[in-house]
Formats: structure tokens, sequence, C-alpha cells
């Protein structure tokens, strides 16, 4: 597992870039990542904790280790999430807009006739030194650009508070200049830039507290889970009902929820029924009827019925703490599609830096004032923008990710967030992905003068005492039609073939595989021929015989999920190739297959085989495999995509990179979709981004003729990084469900 840090003092692409580049450079580290969203960084490898501290602190940033309680408080992790950063911006903004409205008085009063006191009417350099007063408050509200950017140049690694910094202190610098030469009366009143000094700074805090807000909103889903853990849970202490912190609440306990309650933590119901309400973590709102025996997660809802619970996963391993977990851990990841990003902010600043001092020069040796040949310079600096490159991925992953978690979709990287919707191959596993991976009578088949309720009766008493799979289908469908059992004696169970039993009138009951029948009785070719068609759909038929006599067939088959056969068709509708794996003979296999409506079918496969078989159909494609068992896991790992069904077991869980919590295949092509949407949504981003900077840098320069005020390339810089954010959010508007659901 990476070992996770904080990270201070990042304020844009380029500092993140900067992190990752130093951190990377420490030996025994074998990678890094580093998120600007979260201000997180992942670390991989061997190299000691205080070393990696040691080279972001270097490089100008802060740097702690993330260290994992035994229990953590949702509400504090909820707290470290929430947006600190809006609300300081919000008051820097109000503080400087007061200040730059009385500054853009003062500067262009005098061009609109505005009135001024009498001491300031032709005493320009008087209405100059309250202009450097006003810019250089304005320049102390917002000092934070200053120092962080100086202090990362005086680093050499310049990040985009450097550009900031650089564009509105040339600005003042320049204006003070020219205030001096005032005295001497070279210059005039409009010479002076002290409102492009305030004006900047104050248009990129306004585009900084609006990417701020809408980088809130990106975590938006994460915070929501984090809000439906319950706080306290009423727990049996003494065999009295005592209320306490969810903190305490301890494996083994036992703990008791009323209708309209949430249920605190992880348990299984040994007490009592009712209908839970799984929608915030499945976002399945249909409740789930639950009887004792049965699991109950923490955050879901007792709608009926009064429930008394033993707790099996308390804290940080219950499975909304987990869900928590992935989709947190995924944020700190980052997307392939992110590395040409990543390239390019690592050296944009200093490029933005080189090109502003040429642009001065060239206009300068193109016959350019000064103050003119700085004007454009000043232009390039804080036009550019390479904040909307570093975002581009992140906030869409994060949108990507929070919208895939709402709905039971867990992506536990970025990387399987980006190539799930790359997938040309899906191979599904039959038994509990494609079936329900419970065998159900089927059809019933009875003799010509025995009624359906004497077959079912009889079947059900011999049946009854046996622990087969089979024999509990019929078991559970007697019991569901009200079928009373007779008592029996003598029970034999022969493996591989059926059983035999006695009545209390000493008639000899039989039942069993169509060849043990067959050979021990006579039966009629009509009862064998449909037999062989049960076999043929793909069905298990069993005969019963009372002793001479013939009483009818009971099929039993693992049957099709009722979704199966729709998710199958949207995954070819997206242009993906089902292929279903199965250890089921060939008739069998191939019967499912046809009700499935897969693509092809790979039959007789051992438990050991799927992983040969994944590797074999990853020469035609990308694969993604679907599967839920412990023997899926090979194949889940070799799988380039493996996907989790989430009533399947841990060991699944743990080797798949995306998790179906609904254990609904249609949630298999409902995260292709998503996946597409998100990749489509980063591209969309990165083009912005990068043509942006493309039209924005050589505008800025005039090299279109145009000459470009400073504030206005200010105003385009603070508008470009909410642009960005804004487009991921709009990733909570798709339907990943197609319009199907």
């Amino acid at each position: 597992m990476p070992d996770m840090y904080n990270v201070t003092g990042m304020s844009c692409a380029a500092c993140s870039a900067r992190v990752e580049r130093v951190v990377k450079k420490v030996p025994g580290v074998t990678s890094c990542a580093v998120s600007l969203l979260t201000n997180s960084m992942s670390v991989e490898g061997t190299a000691k904790v205080s070393d990696i501290i040691a080279a972001v602190e270097k490089a100008g940033y802060g740097a702690s280790l993330n260290v994992p309680t035994p229990i953590v408080s949702h509400a504090q992790e909820e707290n470290a999430l929430a947006d600190h950063e809006t609300p300081i911006l919000k008051k820097r903004l109000i503080s400087s807009l007061i200040f730059l409205l009385i500054l853009m008085y003062f500067s262009m009063g005098h061009m609109l006739n505005l009135p001024l006191l009498a001491f300031f009417v032709n005493n320009n350099v008087a209405v100059g030194i309250i202009e450097l007063l006003l810019a250089g408050i304005i320049m102390i509200i917002n000092q934070k650009f200053f120092i962080s950017g100086f202090s990362t140049l005086i680093h050499l690694a310049p990040n985009m508070d450097t550009l900031v910094a650089m564009g509105s202190f040339a600005s003042f610098s320049w204006s003070v200049y020219v205030l001096l030469m005032m005295t001497k009366g070279e210059f005039m009143l409009h010479d002076l830039y002290f409102e492009s000094a305030g004006m900047i700074l104050t248009l990129i805090t306004v585009g900084k507290m609006l990417e701020a807000k809408s980088k809130g909103r990106t975590t938006d889903a994460l915070k929501s889970l984090m809000k439906l853990a319950p706080k306290t849970a009423t727990i049996i202490r003494n065999g009295q009902e005592v209320t306490v912190p969810i903190e305490q609440v301890m494996k083994g306990n036992i703990f008791v929820v009323r209708p309209g309650e949430n249920i605190p933590v992880d348990g299984v119901i040994i007490e009592g029924t009712s209908a839970i309400n799984e929608a915030a973590l499945t976002g399945e709102s249909i409740p789930v009827d639950k009887v004792p025996g049965d699991l109950v997660s923490a955050a879901t809802v007792n709608q009926s019925g009064f429930i008394k619970c033993e707790a099996s996963r308390v804290g940080n391993d219950t499975t909304l703490s987990q869900i928590i977990k992935m989709v947190s851990d995924a944020a700190a990841t980052k997307a392939p599609v992110a590395k040409i990003a990543d390239k390019v902010c690592g050296v944009f600043v200093p490029a933005v830096i080189f090109i502003a001092i040429c642009v001065v020069i060239g206009w300068l040796i193109a016959g350019k004032s000064f103050g003119d040949a700085l004007s454009y310079g000043i232009a390039v600096l804080v036009i550019s923008c390479p904040c909307a490159l570093g975002l581009a991925t992140p906030v869409a992953v994060m949108v990507g990710n929070g919208m895939g978690a709402k709905n039971g979709i867990l992506f536990k990287t970025a990387v399987s967030l980006e190539e799930t919707g790359k997938i040309n191959i899906a191979a599904l596993d039959k038994t509990g992905t494609i079936t329900s991976g419970e065998p159900k009578v089927t059809d019933i088949f009875t003799a010509d003068d025995v009624n359906e309720e004497d077959l079912m009766s009889s079947a059900y008493s011999l049946e009854v005492k046996s622990e087969h799979p089979l024999a509990k289908a019929i078991v559970e469908f007697s019991r569901a039609k009200n079928i009373t059992a007779q008592d029996v004696k003598d029970f034999h169970a022969l493996p591989g073939n059926g059983l035999t039993a006695n009545l209390a009138d000493n008639s000899t009951l039989t039942g069993g595989s169509v060849k043990f029948i067959g050979e021990k009785f006579s039966i009629d070719e009509k009862f064998m021929l449909q037999a062989q068609n049960f076999a043929e759909d793909g069905k298990t038929p069993l005969m019963f015989v009372r002793d001479d006599k013939f009483l009818g067939i009971i099929a039993v088959a693992d049957v099709i999920k009722p979704d199966s056969t729709r998710a199958v068709k949207e995954l070819q509708e997206l242009g993906v190739k089902v292929v279903m794996l199965t250890g089921d003979n060939e008739r069998t296999a191939r019967a499912i297959g046809k009700q499935a409506g897969v693509d092809d079918v790979i039959a007789g496969v051992l438990p050991d085989g799927k992983e040969s078989v994944i590797r074999e159909l990853q020469k035609s494609g990308k694969v993604a495999m679907v599967g839920d068992g412990i023997n899926d896991a090979p194949a889940l790992t070799r799988a380039d995509i493996g996907v989790a069904i989430g009533a399947g077991t841990d060991i699944a869980i743990d080797a798949a990179d995306v998790v179906l919590m609904k254990s609904s295949l249609l949630d298999v092509p409902a995260a292709v979709r998503l996946s597409r949407a998100t990749l489509r949504n980063i591209h969309q981003n990165l083009f912005w981004a990068f043509i942006y900077n493309v039209i924005g840098i050589p505008l800025a320069a005039g090299l279109w003729g145009l000459k470009l005020d400073p504030m206005f390339g200010a105003a385009a810089m603070s508008l470009s990084s909410f642009c960005v954010v804004t487009n991921a959010l709009r990733l909570n508007l798709f339907n990943i469900f197609g319009g199907k659901r």
C-alpha cells in the first residue's frame, strides 16, 4: 500500500509537478502521484518518510505523513474535505474590491470628469501618491501571491503565483518610477499602472475564489457519503439499551435499530425482520427484505421492523468506510491521460517568463516606449494559466468517481476509471454473475395420473433430508408453495446418483438423475425425451418414483438474473464483445449463453484455467473480466480491467479494479459509459486549457496587432480554471444508464 501525505503550499499545476518531480528523485521511491485537487501525495517505495518530507520542504512546500488511525471520525474527514479556502478568499476579495474601487476612482476619475477634492485638482503627483498607497494596500491584502510566487522563484520552481506576483510587481515598480519622474514633469498621470497592479491581484482572486468554490463541489459525492455515517449507536450493555458514540462500538457488540433509524455499523441480524433501504451504498432505492442471518451495512436505513444485530465490522472496516476510502484514494491517483499535461506544466511557467522577457525586448527593439513594452510583457504573464492544464484531469476524475459511488460503482484508481471505457471484450463468469448462483425450480412435468402437489410433496419429503444445492432448490420452492412434507425413514444418499427413503406406509421413494432412475426403473420414452429437452435448455432434470410408479420430472437450473440479458445487449451496443466463461459442460453452457445473448461461450473451464483464457482473449483487445468468486481472482488480476460483483467474495473484490455494489450486471455497461464520458470530459478540458494558452499568450504579446490591457489578461486567466472545473461538474448531469433506467 502506498503512503499518503498531506502537501501544503501548492497553488497551481506547476507546484504539483515540481513536488512530484523532486519526490521521484528520492532514492527508494518507485512511484509518486500528487493531487492538486486534494493537496495530497501518494508515494510507493522504500524511501524514509523523513527523506520524502525533506525533499518536499527543500522544494519550497510543506509535507506531513497522513497516518491512519484505528477509527477515524467521518466528521473529521468531512471537515478535512470542507472548503476552507473560499471563505478566506472571499474576505480578501471584499477587502481588495473596496480599495480597488477607490483606486479606480482616482486613476480614471479625471478622464470621466468625476469630482475630486480641491487639493487633488491639477495635482497629479498627489493623485499618484494616493494611487501608490491604495495599490500597496491591495498588494498587502494579497501578499500570499508574492510570498508564494517569489519563494518558488528563489527555489527555481516558479508557479502561477510567480506569474501573478511578477506581473503586479512590475506594474507597481514601473509606476513608482513614473511617479518619481512626474516630479520632474517627464510623465503624465495616464502613464501610471497602479490600477493594473491592484486590478490584476483582485481579478485573479475572483478567479481563485470561483475555482475554489467549484473544486469544493467536485468532492460533494464524497462529503455526502461521510454525512451518511451515523454518529451514535444503541447497544445492549448489561441487559440495558445504551446510546454510545459510534467510535465506541466494538466487534461482537449487540445493537438494536428501530424503524426509521440508520444502521450504525456492519452486522448480522440475530433477531427480527425488516426492509432495509440500501440506496446510500448501492444507489438502488428499492428496499431489500432482511431476515435473521442476513447482513446489514452501516448508513443503510431500517424502514420497517425492530431488529437486533451483532456488530461484525466497525470503524474503518465498515462497508461505508471502505467505499469512502476507495473514492478518496482514487482521487490521489493519476490517469494516464494526465501525463501530457504534467509534462507541459513542469516547464510552463519558466517558458512563460522567458516569453514575457522576449516580448518586452522585442517591442523595445520595434520602437515602443518602455511603458508600452512592459505592458505587453505583463499581459503575457497574467494571461497564462497553468492551473487550467493541471486541473483538467483531476477534477473530471473526482466528479466521475463521485458519480460512480453515488450509483454503487466504485473505481479503485483514476487508471481504472479511464481504462474501463476502452475495453473491447467483456468476459463474464456464469455462476453468480450472469446467473443468480442459486439453483431454482424452473419446470414441473408430472406423469399422466399424478397431480403436481403429489409430485412436489414426494420430492420435498425426500430432498428435505439432503444438503445438495439441487435439493435446496426443491425445498425452497415447496416451502414457498406451502407444500407439506411426509415423514420418511431409512434415508440414504447415493452420491452422484440420487436419494432413497421409506414412507410410513413402507412404500419407497426414489429420486435422482435421469441416468440413475433410467437404469433402475423402466421409464416411458416420452418422459426420457422431455428430460433431454430440459437438459438441452441448460436445466438439470430430476426424476422421482414411488415404488415402481413414475411420478414425474422436476427441472432445476441456475437461472439467469433478470437484468443479465439486457446488460449483455447494452454492452454489445457499446461495441463490446461479450464472452461467457463457465466450467459447465458444452451443452448446458450453450443453452445459458443463448438465453443471455452472449457473442461467444467458453465452456469446461477449470477454476485455474480462467486466467489463461483471459490471456488468450487479450490478443484480440482490451479485456474486462467480470466475476464474483475466489476462483475468479487470478482472472480478475490478469484482465486489463477486473470487475467484481459486490456480493462476491472479499478476495474477488480485492483483486478487482472496479467493484459493483449492487451486484447487477447492468452496472457493467454503466461503468463503461461513465468511463467514456469522463475521458471525453478530460479531453474537452485539456483542449480548452491548451487552446486558451495557445491563443491567449500570442494575443497578449501583441502578435496579431492588438494591445491587450493586462487587466483583461488577468480576467481571462481568472476565468480559465473556473471554466475547466465547471465543465467537469457537468458530469453530474450525465445519465450513466443511458436513459434506460
